[in-house]
């Protein structure tokens, strides 16, 4: 598969799942845009992936999902510094684990502003050039957190529910523009988000796992529509 002239933006693309993601686009040829809160992360996200991909293929863009004018200028930015959109992949998410009697309004709002509201608003701004373009991708990545629910994270799973529900509820509204929804579920994946229990990790999805589904899922041909993919480790620890 060749992604050549397609662009994309990856938005927490400076590290883990994002940046993996990033990097197989632009190994396939797209221009990719990465956004992420931290201006220290993006310039050592973009330095890693200058050997990717054709040279300028990479724009570090500043941006806190939370926000709906950065996200809508991240959007605008991507799109007017490449010549137009193909691809959206909404990756930026957040964890706090706490029960809910001790999760404060503050962080509860943070979960549901990054992983929920910050979604609606990438969706939202893209949807123009995505038109414009006669079609394209959306991805979305939830967790398999959003049908397995877990003591610590009422917060985290019901942002990923929702997030499950907006995603199905947009593709059939999208569907006949062109522009395919999808939602990827991953299981426990080796990254820094959440905290590392103890013993070996091996046997975790990685970040790349992950990223092989995106671009399988944008390989698909025009009529065919894999709308929710699960992933999961092939072997965790047995219980009991």
């Amino acid at each position: 598969m060749t992604l050549t002239g397609k662009v994309a933006v990856v938005t927490g693309g400076s590290r883990g799942i994002g940046l993996s993601i990033a990097r197989a686009l632009l190994a396939r040829g797209a221009r990719v845009a990465i956004t992420a809160t931290s201006e220290a992360r993006l310039r050592a996200a973009a330095d890693d992936l200058a050997g990717v991909g054709e040279a300028g293929a990479v724009l570090p863009i500043q941006s806190d999902v939370r926000h709906h004018a950065e996200v809508e200028q991240a959007i605008e930015g991507a799109a007017g510094h490449f010549g137009g959109l193909d691809i959206l992949v909404n990756n930026a998410g957040v964890g706090l684990f706490r029960t809910v009697a001790d999760m404060s309004v503050d962080e509860w709002r943070r979960i549901i502003d990054t992983n929920l509201s910050g979604v609606f608003y990438g969706c939202r701004a893209a949807l123009p050039h995505l038109r414009a373009r006669g079609g394209g991708w959306i991805i979305n990545i939830s967790s398999l957190a959003s049908k397995n629910p877990f003591p610590e994270a009422a917060a985290y799973c019901a942002s990923k529910a929702a997030l499950n529900a907006f995603s199905e509820a947009l593709m059939q509204e999208v569907r006949y523009d062109g522009i395919r929804v999808a939602h990827v579920m991953p299981g426990s994946v080796r990254t820094d988000f959440a905290a590392r229990r103890p013993g070996s990790d091996d046997w975790r999805l990685s970040p790349d796992d992950v990223a092989q589904v995106v671009v399988d899922l944008i390989a698909h041909p025009p009529r065919s529509l894999p709308s929710a993919v699960e992933i999961r480790p092939s072997q965790p620890p047995r219980k009991g």
